[in-house]
């Protein structure tokens, strides 16, 4: 059965309901087949993502940046999983209070490496997540998830 990662590192009720959201879409009743699979940043291991067959990585902007916790993830796995993932599907939400620029600019080089390809348009939102942005991360969450079905 394939697997979808989930990785996030969600401090905040913002980027909590954002992570909830993707979870909700990754697990809607029309994607069958697909064992979900979630970490926190600071918890995911390269066997998870050498076991998994695409991924969703979810962060907030700090300052410019992703999160420290999402960018220990991505030094813990870059080298061991490099060759072994390269072109599996991938996706990404990022929630930030003002510019989310750098934050996308850092997850995109890294996943060059990789060459994974990007399976979804992101969701990027700052301020309070509304309908809108909730419902942007369902469909981020069910189009990952249906990339993968069997």
């Amino acid at each position: 059965m394939p697997k979808l990662l989930v990785v996030h590192h969600t401090p905040s009720p913002s980027t909590q309901a954002m992570f909830e959201a993707v979870l909700a879409g990754a697990a809607h009743p029309d994607v069958e087949g697909v064992e979900v699979v979630r970490r926190a940043a600071l918890a995911a291991t390269v066997s998870d993502v050498l076991e998994t067959d695409g991924y969703l990585l979810g962060t907030p902007a700090n300052l410019g940046s992703m999160s420290g916790a999402l960018k220990h993830f991505f030094d813990t796995v870059y080298y061991p999983c490099l060759d072994e993932t390269r072109g599996r599907p991938f996706g990404y939400w990022i929630h930030g209070n003002s510019d989310t620029s750098g934050t996308e600019r850092q997850l995109l080089a890294i996943t060059t490496g990789p060459a994974w390809a990007k399976a979804a348009d992101p969701v990027i939102a700052t301020g309070e997540p509304d309908k809108t942005v909730l419902a942007a991360c369902t469909e981020l969450g069910g189009t990952l998830a249906a990339t993968l079905m069997p």
